[in-house]
């Protein structure tokens, strides 16, 4: 599987898995700006959940079939929608500002769109197999 051209051999050189990454220090930066008294709520959940994107995606390269990386995609995407809930929230509580939404927002729609890419190529790829 190839990234961009370049040759995959771990998880770590998914553009998708680093697209994670970064969203997930990103909501550690921001979330550490969130008032103490959402020290146990939304600045939990949103971390776990972040984290959660790319652990997944790791945990599923790391597994053996198709299937299972797809089904490890799929957690990772239902962690994702998590966060942008979780981070709308925060904007109408007022956590973060336009600017900050904006920007952590837009990480989460490229790690949603690169997230799509891989799961599409990865169904077509088990259905070009079964059809050998």
């Amino acid at each position: 599987m190839a990234s961009r051209g370049r040759v995959v051999h771990g998880y770590k050189d998914l553009e998708v898995w680093q697209k994670a990454v970064d969203l997930m220090v990103d909501t550690y930066r921001i979330t550490k700006r969130f008032p103490s008294d959402e020290r146990f709520g939304l600045v939990v959940q949103l971390r776990r959940a972040s984290i959660s994107i790319a652990s997944n995606i790791a945990e599923g390269r790391g597994r053996f079939g198709l299937g299972s990386f797809l089904y490890h995609l799929s957690v990772a995407t239902g962690s994702l929608m998590e966060v942008e809930t979780q981070f709308l929230i925060s904007e109408r509580l007022g956590y973060l500002d336009a600017a900050q939404a904006k920007a952590v927002l837009g990480e989460i729609a490229e790690v949603r769109r690169l997230l799509g890419g891989m799961v599409r190529a990865l169904r077509t790829k088990a259905e070009q197999a079964t059809t050998r």
